[in-house]
């Protein structure tokens, strides 16, 4: 019994990691591609429109990547397989 609860806090410790990490890589992206983007903008004005619509798509993919391990984080939350897969011998 108290091997499940050592699974069940370190997939707690791990959930929080991968929520933690997945944020902060998903800010710095977002925060280094949109100075990019107004360094871009301020040298050539013109591309403006362009290079925005460019930037929204790359800021929904880096979300993206975030949303997806939040998804598996809230997984082994809410399922977890380690805990279920300790249970059935």
């Amino acid at each position: 019994m108290e091997f499940i609860a050592n699974v069940q806090g370190l997939t707690a410790i791990a959930i929080g990691i991968i929520i933690g990490l997945g944020a902060l890589g998903a800010c710095l992206g977002i925060a280094i591609m949109g100075s990019k983007f107004l360094e871009s903008a301020a040298r050539q004005p013109e591309l403006v429109p362009m290079l925005q619509g460019r930037m929204f798509l790359l800021a929904g993919l880096i979300d993206a990547a975030f949303i997806i391990g939040l998804a598996v984080a809230l997984y082994f939350a809410t399922g977890n397989p380690l805990l279920s897969a300790l249970t059935a011998k």
